[in-house]
């Protein structure tokens, strides 16, 4: 419940010290992804709680112009965690990425307030990739 909270004061403090003149704001992490994650490792009864406290605070917050999923199957996943070689890391499993993944996907089609981008880049390498990376803009670009 801390890192609910902690997590809804800084997006919220972010909010209010955004610059006035930009226009618009990047961020890559959406409040969502806790509520996601908090489903598949807490209890029942603790994920009820959570919930409740998320919605709570979720109406309170700006919602995005814009919500960009960056899709990858579970196998190039696990490839990008063999590569990152964070240790706490190693140990996860294809089944629980597919969890995620359909978390996330659930959550996108019950959207209908959000405009949502989804973009598969399994066989993109858009980090090492001008050409991929120039595929990702322009997709990202065109649903602006």
């Amino acid at each position: 419940m801390s890192f609910l909270a902690d997590r809804y004061q800084q997006l919220s403090d972010d909010v209010a010290q955004q610059d006035l003149f930009s226009e618009f704001t990047v961020a890559d992490y959406y409040v969502i992804k806790s509520l996601i994650f908090s489903k598949i490792t807490l209890e029942k009864e603790e994920y009820s709680l959570y919930k409740r406290l998320f919605n709570m605070m979720y109406k309170e917050l700006v919602k995005p112009d814009l919500y960009i999923y960056l899709y990858q199957t579970e196998d190039r996943l696990l490839e990008n965690i063999k590569k990152r070689g964070r240790d706490y890391e190693q140990n996860i499993e294809a089944s629980y990425l597919s969890q995620i993944q359909q978390g996330y996907a659930d959550f996108i089609r019950s959207q209908q307030d959000l405009k949502i981008k989804v973009i598969d880049v399994t066989d993109l390498d858009f980090v090492n990739n001008q050409e991929d990376y120039l595929k990702v803009l322009e997709q990202i670009t065109s649903a602006i």
